[in-house]
Formats: C-alpha cells, sequence, structure tokens
C-alpha cells in the first residue's frame, strides 16, 4: 500500500529541507506546492496568491503517483484544516496511507533568522517576510499527525522521525 507523506508547517520551519532529504533517503517522488505555483504565475496570466490552484494541481499528481503504487512526499504549508482533510481525502481515493507531518520552529528567534535570511531556490519566488509568515492564517492541527521540532534538531533525525513513522503505518 502506497504511502503519501505531507509536510507542512510555517514558511522558514524547514518544510522543503525536511521533505528533499525524506524524499532522496526513500528515492520517491517529491512534490513542492511552491513550486507549482510559481510555474503557475511564470506560464498564465495569474499572480500570487494563486488561490487553491496549487495544491490542486499537487492533489492530481500525487493521486497519479499513488495509483501508480509509488509513495510520494508532498510539501506545503497546509495551514488549514480544510487542506489537511483534502490531503487525507486524496490518501483514501488512492488506497494509501497518509502520514501528516507538522514541522515547527518552537525558537521563534532562529525561526525569524531562517525568514529574514534565507534566498530563494525557486527562480521568481519572492519568500515572505517575518511579519507576513506570524500574520499568516494558520489554524492548529487538532487532528492526530506528528509534530516535529526543526530547533537544534539535525536533518537526519527528522528524516529518520518521519521514516518511523511510515513503517508505523
Amino acid at each position: 500500500m502506497p504511502v503519501l507523506v505531507v509536510v507542512g508547517g510555517l514558511p522558514g520551519s524547514g518544510k522543503s529541507t525536511l521533505a528533499e532529504a525524506f524524499a532522496r533517503r526513500r528515492r520517491v517522488p517529491f512534490l513542492r506546492v511552491d513550486r507549482i505555483e510559481q510555474a503557475v504565475v511564470d506560464q498564465t496570466a495569474l499572480t500570487h496568491p494563486v488561490g487553491p490552484v496549487g495544491y490542486a494541481v499537487a492533489h492530481l499528481l500525487a493521486s497519479e503517483q499513488l495509483a501508480l503504487g509509488l509513495d510520494v512526499v508532498v510539501e506545503c504549508v497546509n495551514p488549514l484544516a480544510l487542506t489537511r482533510d483534502a490531503w487525507d481525502a486524496t490518501g483514501a481515493a488512492a488506497g494509501a496511507r497518509v502520514v501528516q507531518v507538522e514541522l515547527v520552529c518552537s525558537d521563534v528567534a532562529e525561526h525569524r533568522r531562517r525568514v529574514e535570511t534565507r534566498a530563494t531556490d525557486v527562480p521568481g519566488l519572492v519568500k515572505p517576510t517575518w511579519a507576513e509568515v506570524v500574520g499568516r492564517t494558520y489554524e492548529p492541527w487538532p487532528e492526530r499527525h506528528l509534530v516535529l521540532d526543526s530547533s537544534g534538531a539535525d536533518i537526519g533525525s527528522l528524516v529518520d522521525a518521519v521514516v518511523a513513522a511510515v513503517e508505523a503505518r
């Protein structure tokens, strides 16, 4: 049974780093909503924010890979119960298990430093400011999921935790 791993969290928490490292270790497809959204902006008349378009494309791509029997890792902010429920539905429709991961950075000064000093690795994408990160709508995650703290943690141990959660499912 394939597994859909969804790595969510605020910008600057380390989601992309974790999701990419997990994908490399497990050799699974990696879908990044930021990259999808930027491609949409680059190739259409749409501008940021593009609304649900990036998520909709990611759901379709994930569904296709899951239908092939492949595990998939998706990285996105995943800020709302609605978005998290949609990933659960995508996994269920494909007969896949779903592991939702919320990555946090509990050290506020470190989180701010990351947001303010990181360069974009998606050409054309303007990263949010610290004020935009802390001011964005981000609903609590009351549903069952794996919470990992990137503050002071090495990427290897974070990937190990995700792998353990996948194997436990």
